[in-house]
């Protein structure tokens, strides 16, 4: 009993030499498909083909192992496969034939070929691992197994889902959700910027710089007291709240609290330039600009506010008192809303240039310095 297993692959890489006849064929063709595309299903069909012929001929049946293979359009295709058929029937007058496919579209095939032999089965090759879904398995599982992203991700979610019934029961759906969603977004944040390894390493560096003697320890309480003393008088200048607009009320924040919160940052720079100039021979660049952008950005913030807060006639233009230096004497005189706002832009640029020209001339000395130890 002769038995045609053939595998159908209606649109091949091999189309000109099919059909192919005979194990050895079939297996050559297998490891030219596989070398041009390995993840190709087609593989899996051929294969699948030869395991076939296997059982079959442990069985006791003759066996032809054959590729049926068509290329160019639909119509063109399919009667290639159905000479290719006919040939085959013709040569080895098969009583029966397995049809091996590895999707829908070759499946339509299959009338083809029982109108020209008893087709006994259809085997469809179903590829085990696709590549998506398996993807996504291991994904999971290696997320899962990762005790670092369990903490991170579900355990956030988790606390969440447990607070959202809870958080019904007192307050509006809409209040809960939003307040749910604002602690999220805080938490992400927080991973985000890092802001959670700032803090653990924050207690050795303290530690450390206590140990040193490091400057930038001092100035920085001095900041962080400055920039208290910053907010709490911004805040003093908008509480309570009159009748101007939330623009208005930023603005004035702005300009009581900038002069502070400037000094802060100077003072926190000026450390870091002390412990860069302790600790090192020479001293870079980027540190010597700190001070200088410090102050230039206080000098624009503090420009702005002030020419917004004077549009909104919350005081008065500024007046410069009258001054004698001798032999020059200047009468005292108001500054316009526009002068007095290009006054703090032009301070602040050339302080940010001053500061670009002092870090430069740093740098060359400290490179004259190498080339010279050098």
């Amino acid at each position: 009993m002769t038995t045609l297993v053939v595998c159908i692959d209606r649109d091949s890489p091999v189309a000109d030499r099919c059909p192919v006849v005979g194990r050895a064929a079939v297996e050559s063709t297998i490891t030219e498909t596989g070398v041009i595309d390995p993840e190709d299903s087609r593989i899996n069909c051929l294969l699948e083909g030869l395991r076939v012929a296997d059982d079959l001929e442990a069985e006791g049946d003759d066996t032809v192992v054959a590729v049926l293979g068509g290329g160019g359009d639909a119509v063109g295709s399919d009667r290639e496969i159905a000479r290719q058929t006919e040939s085959l029937v013709t040569q080895y007058d098969p009583e029966s034939a397995v049809v091996v496919v590895d999707s829908a579209d070759d499946e339509r095939l299959v009338p083809i070929i029982e109108s020209r032999v008893r087709v006994d089965a259809v085997d469809r090759v179903v590829v085990r691992q696709a590549r998506d879904i398996e993807s996504t398995y291991y994904l999971l599982k290696q997320f899962l197994a990762d005790e670092e992203l369990r903490r991170t991700v579900l355990v956030p979610v988790g606390i969440a889902l447990l607070a959202l019934p809870l958080l019904l029961q007192f307050v509006a759906p809409t209040t809960a959700l939003g307040a749910i969603a604002a602690a999220l977004g805080v938490f992400l944040i927080y991973k985000g910027l890092g802001i959670d390894d700032y803090l653990a390493r924050l207690p050795g560096q303290i530690r450390e710089a206590l140990y040193s003697g490091q400057v930038s320890l001092v100035t920085y309480v001095v900041a962080g007291g400055l920039s208290i003393v910053g907010i709490f008088a911004g805040a003093l200048e908008i509480s309570p709240p009159g009748s101007t607009g939330p623009f208005i009320l930023a603005n004035q924040f702005l300009f009581e609290s900038v002069p502070w919160l400037t000094a802060a940052a100077l003072a926190a720079s000026l450390g870091r330039l002390l412990d860069e100039l302790l600790q090192r021979e020479g001293i870079r660049s980027a540190y010597v600009n700190l001070p200088f952008g410090a102050v230039a950005v206080g000098l624009v913030v503090r420009g702005f506010s002030a020419y917004f807060l004077e549009r909104a006639g919350m005081f008065g233009p500024l007046r410069v008192p009258p001054m004698d230096f001798g032999i020059v004497e200047v009468n005292g005189f108001a500054m316009d809303l526009g002068t007095r706002l290009a006054t703090f832009i032009l301070a602040g640029i050339l302080v940010a240039v001053v500061g670009v020209r002092v870090a430069a001339y740093v740098s060359e000395n400290d490179i004259e310095a190498d080339l010279v130890e050098q």
